[in-house]
């Protein structure tokens, strides 16, 4: 019998948004916690913690903890916020700019200037592919890294074209 733990958490109603989030498996293994996640998915902070596994060998966290935490973020809010649509990123970008050497926050903002352009387009073309921009913070609240990161929406079903 196969298990989806993916699924399986998304039925248990029972559970908030935000401590479904916090359960997803990926997130759960590197200790990260929701520190605010708005109902409708327009702002979202995490606590990566810099911990034993999580430190490199210069001391700070490593990129590949940046990558997986901010990776599906972007990819989750369009999918929160256009529901009957497939969502998936298509390019994931990070800019170390600072040593990580704390705990690091993820700060994420979906803006309502985005959202209405992305309907626009998928009222328009039928699919969108929007870039985000959203950052790690150090607890001395100094940006360490700046993410962007460009995600698929298109309709359910959708195949592309190859010709």
């Amino acid at each position: 019998m196969k298990i989806n733990l993916l699924k399986l958490l998304s039925r248990l109603s029972f559970l908030s948004e935000k401590r479904r989030l916090q359960w997803y498996p990926p997130f759960w293994l590197m200790r990260v916690k929701v520190l605010e996640l708005s109902d409708d998915w327009r702002r979202l902070r995490l606590l990566l913690p810099l911990n034993m596994i999580s430190r490199n060998m210069g001391g700070s966290m490593f990129g590949g903890y940046q990558a997986a935490l901010s990776d599906p973020i972007a990819a989750l809010a369009c999918a929160k916020r256009f529901p009957d649509t497939a969502v998936w990123t298509r390019v994931h970008e990070i800019d170390f700019q600072q040593v990580g050497n704390s705990d690091l926050e993820l700060r994420f903002e979906f803006s309502p200037e985005l959202e209405a352009h992305i309907r626009d387009e998928l009222v328009r073309r039928g699919r969108s592919t929007p870039t985000f921009e959203y950052a790690f913070y150090r607890a001395d609240g100094v940006r360490c890294s700046a993410v962007k990161s460009t995600v698929a929406i298109r309709p359910r079903g959708y195949l592309r074209n190859k010709s």
